[in-house]
């Protein structure tokens, strides 16, 4: 029972994973203009709001896909890591601490994505499958 509900565990991990890139990349767009302002707090162009929209979106729905997900989890891990040490790294404010160490909680799970890949229910397991039938 314990091994075959594991079987199915990366892919809910991964839509856990992915969630919050999807929907974080999804917000934006609908408030855009206030992030271009929050992260010129921060000293960013708003010009990099676009590219991230379309980053975050693209490679939450990669690792969720299960399609060069090793990939995509290992670059939303370092961007993971730099978004907490941009704009959470205020320590003295419990909450960004909070958000800083949930940054780097995802990066570790990220991390371990990029190391084992995709292992069931994923487009890549589906299209090596068939590539394999078919030679």
């Amino acid at each position: 029972m314990f091994d075959r509900t594991l079987h199915y565990a990366d892919a809910l991990a991964r839509a856990c994973m992915a969630a919050i890139f999807v929907l974080s990349g999804v917000s934006k767009i609908g408030a855009f203009e206030a992030t271009q302002g929050y992260m010129a707090a921060f000293g960013l162009p708003g010009a990099l709001l676009g590219p991230t929209i379309a980053f975050e979106i693209l490679a939450g729905l990669a690792v969720l896909l299960g399609i060069g997900a090793r990939q995509a989890a290992f670059v939303l891990a370092g961007f993971s890591i730099v978004t907490a040490l941009i704009f959470h790294r205020d320590f003295g404010d419990q909450i960004q601490q909070i958000m800083f160490l949930k940054n780097v909680a995802m990066a570790g799970g990220l991390l371990l994505l990029a190391k084992y890949g995709s292992t069931s229910l994923s487009l890549e397991r589906l299209f090596s499958a068939r590539q394999e039938t078919v030679q």
